[in-house]
């Protein structure tokens, strides 16, 4: 088999490209040489290019070509475990994208947020100086990925542990309550505050949802800027849930107050999100629900009527987008 890293001349692999990050900042960051192309890389993990590259574009990296020599030894590995998870029914092949790209939009948000570390602490240094830069990620970077390991490992005990307990219904549906919740004037928030003054609300924001959402056994599957999506197994979490944020987010600094939707009912949970149309009706209500209130739908209207610690009013049909005749309900706590 010929030598998958070619040729090599005083400046490194023949037609590898130079690395804005500097050769050690990328060595360091990667964790091994850059040597191969994406044919070699394919060779090496056994697989079609066609493959190869499918899976390099489902993680959402950009197009390397065919000359360029980018890849690592932990790349080839990479397609290996991927392919072998599939040869071994682990997933389809179907699959095998999806898997890839959902990692991929994890992490690419995880790795924004800790290249802004390396900024904060390094300062000027960190464009102008690469060895220092270098130096840092080498020290940090096992650290990061061990703590990585660590949270990953806790909530895939804590997720585990829910299949186990919940009674789940057919493939990947079953009853939740979903929760918008939504900053209102975020767009003045914009026009009228400075990036790192932004920063900081939008940090206050999600740590207060975060902890709000834990506190009362919800789940934050995502967040979008202003809007904080979540989930719960009962209506009287998602119901406690929605009344604590807009009890405590007034009160938070400068951040303006919440829109919450929520609603119940059959949903789709899949790599790590949830679809289908429960999911829509509580978008659809937190974009009518005035500020610092919650409207519910008549489903968790229903679970939640009976429940002494809260107060339900009617506000008759409500005109929406897609959804003709919806009923809402303003969620109080009662008195």
């Amino acid at each position: 088999m010929c030598s998958l890293s070619g040729p090599r001349d005083e400046d490194g692999p023949r037609g590898q490209a130079e690395s804005p990050l500097g050769h050690e900042v990328e060595k360091a960051l990667l964790g091994g040489e850059p040597k191969y192309t994406k044919a070699a890389v394919a060779e090496a993990a056994g697989v079609e290019l066609a493959r190869a590259e499918r899976l390099w574009q489902a993680m959402g990296f950009a197009h390397v070509e065919d000359h360029e020599v980018v890849f690592t030894d932990a790349d080839v590995r990479a397609v290996r475990m991927l392919v072998q998870l599939v040869s071994a029914d682990v997933i389809t092949a179907e699959l095998e994208t999806a898997v890839a790209r959902t990692l991929a939009q994890t992490m690419s948000r995880l790795a924004e947020w800790q290249v802004a570390i390396f900024r904060s602490v390094l300062g000027d240094r960190f464009a102008e100086d690469l060895d220092v830069t270098a130096q840092f990620a080498e020290a940090i970077t096992p650290v990061m990925e061990d703590l990585q390991g660590y949270v990953w490992r806790r909530h895939l005990a804590a997720t585990a542990a829910r299949e186990l307990t919940e009674q789940v219904g057919d493939g990947d549906e079953r009853l939740q309550v979903i929760g918008f919740a939504d900053l209102v004037g975020y767009t003045r928030l914009i026009r009228d505050f400075s990036e790192v003054e932004l920063g900081r609300l939008i940090d206050e924001f999600e740590e207060t949802a975060t902890a709000v959402v834990a506190e009362n056994r919800g789940r934050i599957v995502k967040t979008v800027g202003d809007e904080v999506l979540f989930v719960t197994d009962t209506a009287a979490d998602a119901a406690e849930i929605a009344l604590t944020l807009n009890e405590r987010i007034p009160g938070s600094g400068k951040l303006p107050p919440l829109r919450i939707g929520l609603a119940q009912g059959p949903v789709l949970a899949r790599f790590g999100d949830v679809y289908g149309s429960t999911v829509n009706i509580a978008s659809r209500l937190t974009s009518v629900a005035r500020p610092a209130s919650a409207l519910v739908d008549r489903e968790l209207a229903t679970s939640l009527r009976a429940h002494p610690a809260y107060s339900l009013t009617s506000i008759g049909p409500t005109k929406v987008q897609s959804f003709r005749g919806l009923r809402a309900y303003a969620l109080r706590r009662a008195r």
